[in-house]
C-alpha cells in the first residue's frame, strides 16, 4: 500500500492548487519558471476542470492537460492530479436534473457554483467513474504523477427521493429489521413507529422537532454515502497506478465526515486549514488541526490548502501580517506535516474567488506574498532531509468522536450554548499553552501508550468506549472528563442515572440530580476560579471534591471531583483555571512539557530530533534553551538562548557537548 513517503521521498513537498485552465496557455511557461524560483515541488491540477475535459457528454479533451503535465515534468515539478468530480459541468444538471441535490425543503440546488451533485445519484456516479477511468488510464503512468487527489472537500448533503432509497438500504444494513430500527429511534414517542421500509424518508423539514435517532443515523449515512463516492474513484485510479498514493482533502473540523473512518481508507490524510489572522488564538487552532490530522494519519500528513494572505469568505477578510504565513506553515511542519500547499498558485482574476489570495498575487512576482512564499520554499527545502518522515511523541490524548458530535447537535438539548468544537478547542488550548504535546483518538481506540486521557465533552459514548476508559484507568492511566459525558448510548438513548453507571463509579459520583446550564455571560464562582456555560448538581459516593461551587443554588456542592486517577469537571473553568487544572493532572500522571519557562506566546514542539520554537507574539522575544544547538534555518549556533523575531521560528538540532570543556569530578 503506497504512503506519503512514496510521494515526498525525503522532502517536504511545497506548492498549491494550480488552475491553468483559467489562463491563456502562453502564461504557463512563466508559471513554471516562477514555481521553480519559489521552490515549488508539486502542484495540484484538475480539481475543477470537468467541463474542460468533458465539454459534452462522453467527449474528452486531454490535449491541454497532456501539454501541461509534460511542461511541469520538464520543469521538475510533480503533479497531484485530481479527479474533477466535485463540480459537474452545467450539461449534467441540464440533461440529468436527478443528479442535482435537493435541500431538506425539497428545493433543487442548481448548478452555477460547485458541489452540485447528489452523492446517491447513480447517474452522477456513472459519469464520475467514467471520467476517473479515462483520466487514470491516460496519466496513471505519467512521470509527473506524484499523488492522486479525489474530488475536493466532500461536503454535499441531499434529501431527494434517490437519497431516500439509498438511506433505506443503508438502514437495512445497519439495523437488520424494522423492529430494531424502531427500537433504536425510539419511535414509540409521538406515534412515529414505522410499519414498512418504504415509509422511511430522510429527515426533511418537519412541523416541529425531528426524531433525534433518525437525524443521527442520517448524518452517519451521509458521511458513508460520500465515502462510497470517494472509494469508487479511489479504486479506479489505484488500479491504474498501484504505487501512487491517493488522498482527498478534509475540511477542518467539519461535522459532515467521520474523518476517523475516512482516514482508514486513504493512503495520505490531508486537510485544508484557514486560521483567521485576527484570531488571537490562531496558532492554537492551527496546532490543534495539525495534531488532529496527524492522529488520523497516524504519522505525517498533508496540508493541502492554506491561504498565502486573505481569504474571501469571512465578513471582513484580513491579510496575514508579515511573517505570519511563514510561522503557520512551519508550525504545521512541526506538528507533523510533510506537505505544505496553498489554495492557490496564481490568484484568480475572475470568478467567485478572485479576492482569495494566491502564492502569486495580483501584485505579481514583486508582491509581498510571492517574496514570502519564496522564503518558505527555500526553508522547507533545507529542512526536508532533516524532518520528513519523522514522528512526534505525545503522552496525552484528547478523545474526539463524530457520533457524539452529531448527537450533541440535536434540537431540544439543555443548552444551545454548548458547542462541541469550542469545548475541544478550549481543552486543547490549555495544553498548548503549557507546551504539552497532544494526540487525538476515538474513544474506542487503543489508548495504551498514553499517561493522560482527556475527554472534553462526549455526550454519546458506546459500551465499548466506556469499557475502554474504565480499563485504562485501572491499568494506570489518568482520566479527566468534562461535563455531560457518557449521558447517552449509541442510539442517543439516555443512560439510567443521567450518566453511565460505570463512569459514575469511576468518578465516585453517586447521583447526577440536575444539569444546570448557564446563560450567556453568566459566571459561577468556584474555589479559586470563575466558571461558566454549564454546571451540575452532583452527589458524591467515593469521589473527593477538588473544587466546590461557591454561590447560587449549587453553593457548597462539588464542581470538580477526583476519585483516584479519575477526574470529573462539571463546568467550564476560565482558561487560566482550566490550564492549571489540566497541568496538575498531567504532572500527577508524569507528563512533562517540551520546555518550561518560555515567554508568553512561544510554542515549543519536538519532532524527531528537531526542536521547533515558534513565536506567536507580534513582538520579538528571547527564549531560553538549555545546551548548544545548531539553528537550521539560519545556520547559527545557539547557546543558552535564542532570539525570535516577531512571528519568528527557530528550528534547533542539539549539538554534542564540547569534548574540550572541563568535566566535573577528578580524574
Amino acid at each position: 500500500m503506497p504512503s506519503l513517503s512514496d510521494a515526498t521521498r525525503g522532502r517536504v513537498l511545497f506548492g498549491g492548487d494550480y488552475n491553468p485552465e483559467q489562463w491563456p496557455e502562453e502564461i504557463w511557461p512563466e508559471d513554471a519558471r516562477l514555481m521553480k524560483e519559489a521552490g515549488v515541488t508539486s502542484v495540484t491540477v484538475g480539481v475543477f476542470s470537468w467541463a474542460r475535459i468533458e465539454p459534452r457528454p462522453g467527449v474528452r479533451d486531454f490535449g491541454w492537460l497532456d501539454r501541461l503535465m509534460d511542461l511541469l515534468h520538464g520543469s521538475g515539478i510533480g503533479v497531484v492530479l485530481a479527479t474533477p468530480t466535485a463540480s459537474p459541468p452545467p450539461w449534467m444538471g441540464s440533461l440529468h436534473p436527478e443528479t442535482l441535490p435537493r435541500d431538506e425543503d425539497g428545493r433543487t440546488v442548481w448548478w452555477g457554483s460547485r458541489q452540485h451533485f447528489c452523492p446517491s445519484s447513480p447517474v452522477y456516479r456513472r459519469y464520475a467513474a467514467a471520467l476517473a477511468e479515462d483520466l487514470a488510464g491516460r496519466y496513471g503512468g505519467h512521470p509527473a504523477l506524484a499523488m492522486w487527489h479525489i474530488n475536493n472537500e466532500y461536503c454535499t448533503h441531499c434529501w431527494c427521493d434517490e437519497t431516500a432509497r439509498h438511506f433505506r438500504r443503508w438502514l437495512r444494513a445497519r439495523h437488520g429489521t424494522l423492529d430494531a430500527l424502531n427500537e433504536s429511534w425510539g419511535t414509540s414517542f409521538w406515534s412515529q413507529r414505522y410499519d414498512s421500509w418504504e415509509e422511511i424518508i430522510p429527515p426533511r423539514r418537519a412541523q416541529y422537532t425531528k426524531n433525534p435517532g433518525q437525524v443521527l443515523d442520517f448524518k452517519r449515512f451521509t458521511s458513508d454515502a460520500l465515502l462510497e463516492c470517494y472509494e469508487a474513484e479511489r479504486d479506479i485510479v489505484a488500479r491504474h497506478s498501484p504505487r501512487v498514493p491517493v488522498t482527498t482533502n478534509f475540511m477542518p473540523l467539519w461535522s459532515g465526515q467521520d474523518a476517523w473512518k475516512w482516514a482508514e481508507r486513504e493512503d495520505v490524510v490531508s486537510v485544508d486549514v484557514y486560521p483567521d489572522p485576527k484570531d488571537p488564538y490562531r496558532g492554537q487552532y492551527n496546532a490543534m488541526l495539525g495534531d488532529m490530522t496527524r492522529s488520523q494519519a497516524r504519522g505525517p500528513w498533508a496540508l493541502m490548502e492554506q491561504a498565502a494572505g486573505a481569504v474571501n469568505w469571512r465578513g471582513v477578510n484580513h491579510p496575514k501580517p508579515r511573517g505570519l504565513n511563514r510561522l503557520l506553515s512551519l508550525q504545521s511542519v512541526a506538528h507533523g506535516a510533510d506537505v505544505i500547499c496553498y489554495f492557490q498558485w496564481r490568484q484568480s482574476r475572475q470568478g467567485a474567488e478572485k479576492f482569495h489570495s494566491g502564492m502569486l498575487s495580483h501584485a505579481g512576482e514583486r508582491g509581498r506574498a510571492f517574496q514570502e512564499v519564496k522564503r518558505i520554499g527555500a526553508e522547507l527545502a533545507a529542512l526536508g532531509p532533516h524532518v520528513a518522515g519523522t514522528a512526534l511523541t505525545a503522552e496525552v490524548v484528547v478523545l474526539h468522536d463524530w457520533d457524539s458530535w452529531w448527537a450533541d447537535q440535536q434540537d431540544g438539548r439543555p443548552s444551545e450554548l454548548v458547542e462541541y468544537t469550542e469545548l475541544v478547542r478550549a481543552w486543547h488550548r490549555a495544553l498548548w499553552e503549557s507546551n504539552i504535546p497532544v494526540d487525538f483518538a476515538r474513544p474506542d481506540h487503543d489508548l495504551s501508550g498514553y499517561r493522560l486521557i482527556l475527554v472534553p465533552h462526549l455526550y454519546l459514548l458506546g459500551d465499548r468506549a466506556i469499557e475502554n476508559l474504565v480499563r485504562y484507568v485501572r491499568d494506570g492511566s489518568t482520566l479527566v472528563c468534562g461535563f455531560l459525558t457518557g449521558v447517552a448510548d449509541e442510539d442517543d438513548r439516555v443512560r439510567p442515572g443521567g450518566m453511565d453507571a460505570r463512569l459514575r463509579e469511576l468518578f465516585g459520583i453517586g447521583t447526577v440530580h440536575e444539569w444546570w446550564p448557564r446563560a450567556a455571560g453568566e459566571q459561577v464562582r468556584c474555589d479559586g476560579f470563575l466558571a461558566g456555560l454549564w454546571s451540575e448538581e452532583l452527589e458524591l459516593s467515593t469521589g473527593e471534591p477538588v473544587a466546590r461551587y461557591r454561590d447560587g443554588e449549587l453553593a457548597g456542592l462539588p464542581a470538580v471531583v477526583r476519585n483516584g486517577r479519575a477526574w470529573y469537571v462539571s463546568t467550564l473553568p476560565e482558561p487560566a483555571a482550566l490550564r492549571a487544572l489540566l497541568a496538575e493532572a498531567a504532572d500527577g500522571a508524569g507528563v512533562r512539557p517540551v520546555l518550561a519557562g518560555l515567554p508568553a506566546g512561544v510554542e515549543a514542539v519536538r519532532r524527531g530530533e528537531l526542536l521547533f520554537l515558534l513565536n506567536h507574539a507580534p513582538t520579538a522575544v528571547t527564549a531560553p534553551v538549555a545546551g548548544r544547538h545548531r539553528e537550521l534555518l539560519g545556520g547559527r549556533t545557539v547557546d543558552g538562548a535564542v532570539e525570535l523575531e516577531r512571528y519568528g521560528v527557530a528550528v534547533l538540532r542539539e549539538l554534542p557537548s564540547d569534548p574540550a570543556a572541563p568535566r566535573a569530578g577528578g580524574g
